[in-house]
């Protein structure tokens, strides 16, 4: 196993990311750091560019130009070291439909070499309160049970950066509150978290710091309450 790099270096940085799909820009020249104990709240209309630079940040995606960086080194030269270091959750749950809840969270920690593998899943399990319906194939869950499925799997190998891309979808009122707690706690324990939500106020009453985009571009990077035009981010928002 690779050693963990020294907290204060271990950040994950986008630096000058620019991303293209044929001719079309999703992200131009985007630069984003986040440390440990960051708790951010990506924000912007439809087709701002969150996702892809989630998934960018997350090293499903290279960038068309610039790079990501994990403990100042690029993402793409250590990628066992740094995805290591981080949980992934997007529209798509990466779930097995196939396995089981925990048939699929045994194969991830695997991959992760987990030692004390079921212990670590049944904490995973527990935290979204899904244990009970580890034992279903993944396709008779519904959608709000997949989703606590793909938490569950994100936070297993206990990652320092959490990626969510809009982690709400498809929560019952229950869930949501829980995961609002989690996301809450999990800066205070050493965690950093992103997260995107079309949902502003809920994702404003958690976060610390707020990243608006807009047509691929970092509009505001500051604190929550500073930002001078957040209702007009809003607003763009809910007119697309």
């Amino acid at each position: 196993m690779l050693p963990a790099p020294n907290p204060a270096e271990a950040a994950l940085e986008a630096r000058n990311v620019s991303k293209f799909f044929g001719d079309l820009p999703a992200l131009r020249a985007v630069s984003l750091r986040v440390a440990p104990q960051d708790s951010v709240l990506l924000y912007g209309p439809n087709g701002a560019g969150k996702t892809t630079l989630l998934r960018t940040m997350a090293a499903l995606s290279r960038p068309s130009e610039g790079d990501v960086l994990f403990a100042g080194r690029s993402l793409h030269d250590d990628t066992a070291a740094a995805k290591a270091a981080i949980g992934f959750v997007s529209h798509a749950s990466y779930l097995y439909s196939e396995l089981t809840g925990r048939e699929n969270l045994r194969f991830f920690g695997r991959l992760y070499r987990l030692r004390d593998l079921e212990r670590k899943i049944d904490r995973a399990l527990d935290m979204f309160a899904v244990r009970h319906r580890a034992g279903e194939p993944v396709r008779n869950l519904s959608r709000g049970l997949q989703q606590r499925m793909t938490l569950a799997r994100a936070i297993l190998h206990d990652p320092t950066f959490l990626l969510l891309d809009e982690p709400f979808t498809g929560l019952d009122a229950a869930s949501v509150r829980n995961l609002e707690q989690i996301l809450t706690r999990l800066p205070g324990e050493g965690k950093a978290v992103v997260f995107s939500t079309h949902h502003y106020e809920q994702g404003a009453a958690i976060a610390r710091r707020l990243v608006t985009l807009e047509g691929g571009r970092i509009k505001y990077d500051g604190p929550v309450d500073h930002d001078p035009d957040p209702m007009g981010t809003v607003t763009r928002a809910l007119q697309l």
